[in-house]
């Protein structure tokens, strides 16, 4: 197996964020989109021309996920939109958890086959069991696979029905396999994280199959090999270190979004780049992640 070699983190944006999350790369757009959930925005950032963009959402955002063009779908409290976001033509709404008014919806990503996966979450972090994981295939229609969480983070896919998935609370990483069905037929604990590391939050694998988490209040990011074994690990000057995806023009580069949520003032004094946006050059290359594929979308007016 090759050594992972990583750059000294670089930051490309000075946002303070409040609670940055959901890395997703666009490759035909160039860019690196992100979110901060609590302060209902996203953002874009193209690497080759430096254009910035700042998009307002009207409720907390979790994540982001692309269709085609500038058709995505957001992860908002109790609701996925599918929205251009260019013309912010709304073109429809999928609502969930209408009877879990606490909770929102916090990380998803899609599967190699371009199924969205989600997970909720009680937002007032309360130590309930109220998160669930959920699947919305190509047909728009929902599954919910998993229960019991606290808080949902994830999931990386290593094949269509193989995944991690972690519960950021419980400072567990899980490691699932899933039927055609999507019934659970295995559950186990990949990794437990202790109270020196923080908490694991979003994630991402690349090529070789190594899992690269992010620490909350842990102010690095771990590489696990398939083992569960520690085989690289960057440092970063924030915290709070939430997410972060492969991109780039050979997809060797690492995005990272970071979050002030939390801090005191002596974090704050002594990790002044915390809610930055940073990435880190690799000699190893991330998978992509897969646009959401719309079954008949033209004919559902979707794109």
């Amino acid at each position: 197996m090759r050594k992972i070699v990583t750059s000294n983190p670089k930051i490309l944006w000075k946002l303070k964020c409040k609670l940055g999350e959901g890395t997703l790369w666009v490759r035909e757009h160039n860019s690196i989109y992100f979110v901060d959930i609590k302060k209902k925005k996203f953002f874009s950032l193209n690497i080759k021309n430096r254009k910035k963009k700042i998009f307002n959402v009207n409720k907390e955002i979790g994540f982001l996920a692309h269709v085609k063009g500038y058709v995505f779908i957001l992860g908002l409290q109790g609701e996925l939109r599918i929205q251009n976001i260019k013309t912010k033509k709304i073109l429809k709404s999928i609502f969930i958890e209408k009877n879990l008014k606490m909770n929102r919806i916090n990380d998803g990503k899609t599967d190699p086959k371009g199924n969205l996966w989600f997970g909720t979450m009680d937002n007032l972090e309360r130590k309930v069991e109220k998160g669930s994981l959920y699947k919305l295939d190509k047909n728009l229609i929902i599954t919910k696979v998993d229960t019991n969480y606290r808080i949902t983070n994830g999931p990386a896919f290593i094949d269509q029905f193989n995944f991690y998935h972690t519960d950021s609370s419980k400072k567990t990483i899980y490691k699932i396999k899933i039927s055609k069905r999507n019934k659970i037929i295995s559950k186990k604990i990949f990794k437990k994280f202790t109270l020196h590391d923080g908490s694991p939050d979003g994630m991402t694998i690349d090529k070789d199959k190594n899992l690269w988490v992010a620490h909350f209040h842990g102010a690095c990011i771990s590489v696990f090999d398939k083992r569960a074994r520690l085989i690289h690990k960057i440092h970063l000057p924030a915290k709070n270190v939430t997410n972060c995806t492969f991109g780039g023009q050979n997809n060797t580069e690492l995005f990272i979004t970071t979050a002030t949520k939390g801090l005191n003032n002596f974090d704050l004094k002594n990790f002044k780049c915390s809610g930055f946006l940073f990435s880190v050059k690799s000699n190893v290359k991330g998978l992509l992640q897969k646009k959401f594929i719309i079954k008949n979308a033209k004919k559902r007016s979707l794109l």
